[in-house]
This record gives structure tokens, sequence and C-alpha cells, in this order.
């Protein structure tokens, strides 16, 4: 093989793992778990907040069930959920593969 652009192999294959250790990293930041946890334990501390000083036109409205309270509730337990599933399986930071082939100095 010839270097075209003064990359050898080794550089080539060095960028390549660089990148995946980059786009591994921003897979856990990103990690849909944490935004969709986060953000049902956010509104659910809103919802709850709210459903526990009910209004009497709220209360009537929902047939005498504290909705809010109740909803706000199974958001949290959702939310919650979701924030300790990432907790108990975090993503698997991805291990670049390496085949014979690929050694240096061929």
């Amino acid at each position: 093989m010839s270097d075209h652009h003064g990359y050898s192999e080794q550089d080539v294959q060095r960028e390549v793992t660089e990148l995946e250790a980059k786009s591994a990293t921003a897979a856990r930041i990103f990690d849909l778990r944490r935004i969709i946890g986060g953000l049902f334990v956010l509104y659910g501390v809103i919802v709850t907040i709210a459903g526990i000083n009910p209004s009497d036109a709220t209360l009537d409205k929902a047939e005498g069930v504290n909705i809010n309270l109740w909803t706000g509730l199974g958001m949290l337990i959702l939310g919650i959920f979701f924030l300790a599933w990432l907790k108990l399986r975090p993503t698997p930071p991805t291990v670049p593969e390496v085949t014979p082939e690929e050694t240096p100095g061929e």
C-alpha cells in the first residue's frame, strides 16, 4: 500500500480509535434513558406538587380522583425507573475490533 497524503495505516487506525472513543462518550452523555428519566422526574415532581393541594374544580373534573397526584407519582416512578436502569446497565463502551491483518509494519 502506498501513502497518498502522508497518512500511514497506523495514523488512520489511531484516528478511527479516537473517533470511536469520542462517539462512545457522546453516546453516554446523550443516552436517552438519562433524558427521559430526568424529564419524567422533573415533570413528576411538578405534577405531584400540583396534586398535593387540589382545587375543588380539578377534583370535580376528574370525578373525585386526585388525577394530578396519581399522574405525578406515576411519572416520578417511571423517571426513577429510567435513571435506575441507566445506573444498573450503563452504556457499554465500544471496543474497537483489531483484526490480525491490521497490524502495522506489513
